[in-house]
């Protein structure tokens, strides 16, 4: 740990539901710029550790920091504020609005509100079918183009941090293929891009480096294409001296 391009820091991060531990002395470098996968199994603690970031639960041990300062246990609202944003599971998008005022939603903080107009041609440049679409309501659109939009408005605050989390859920491949093709896009610009999946192949394809959690311990890192494939899947499904 330690190096100097590091974003957001995690460190020796604990979680406890009550007397239930979620997450054991996670550690974790993100460096700016680059595309980290957080790679683990239902259960394997990854929706824990992402609302501790994020601040939605607050860790009974250990510090989340953002360019060297400290955001552990910090308001949500602060959090995302600071440069944090999320695309969540299951999309996060207000049904009855349409897609642009959807993505103007996304605009409510004074530093996103003054570039609203450059980052809402950005989003509809990036997602050409939401351009066409933004007059519709939100509940009209596909699977797909309804995650199209959750990352849209997540990137409408600006962020430093991009996290997406189980961005291919329920959708078909050909649609997975070209949600992945615009986050390398999005990540080519510059975003620094957290990726949280359970398809491993998907993830280390699409990732500069990853982290393999299994039952709230990181228990593989590395660069992505340099991960030992054998020591994954033992990991990720359990076998020998993870299970």
């Amino acid at each position: 740990m330690g190096d100097q391009n590091a974003i957001l820091r995690i460190d020796g991060l604990n979680v406890h539901y009550g007397d239930f531990q979620a997450i054991y002395d996670v550690s974790m470098e993100i460096i700016k710029g680059r595309v980290t996968s957080i790679i683990g199994s239902n259960g394997a603690g990854k929706t824990t550790l992402l609302n501790a970031i994020m601040g939605l639960i607050k860790p009974t041990g250990g510090t989340v920091t953002l360019c060297g300062n400290d955001i552990t246990g910090m308001r949500t609202s602060k959090i995302v504020a600071a440069g944090i944003t999320m695309s969540p599971e299951g999309s996060s998008i207000f049904e009855d609005m349409t897609i642009k005022e959807n993505l103007l939603m996304g605009t409510y903080l004074p530093h996103a509100r003054k570039r609203k107009k450059e980052l809402l041609e950005k989003a509809f440049s990036l997602f050409p079918d939401l351009r066409d679409k933004s007059g519709q309501t939100a509940s009209l659109l596909s699977g797909g183009q309804r995650q199209m939009l959750s990352i849209a408005k997540a990137l409408m605050t600006d962020p430093q941090i991009l996290i997406c989390d189980e961005i291919s859920l329920g959708l078909a491949p050909v649609i997975i293929k070209d949600i992945y093709n615009k986050v390398r896009e999005i990540n080519a610009e510059g975003m620094t891009i957290i990726l949280v999946e359970q398809e491993v192949k998907r993830s280390l394809k699409n990732s500069d480096y990853s982290y393999i959690l299994v039952k709230g311990r990181v228990v593989i890192e590395g660069v992505s294409g340099e991960l030992p494939m054998e020591e994954v899947n033992s990991a990720y499904f359990g076998i020998n001296k993870y299970a």
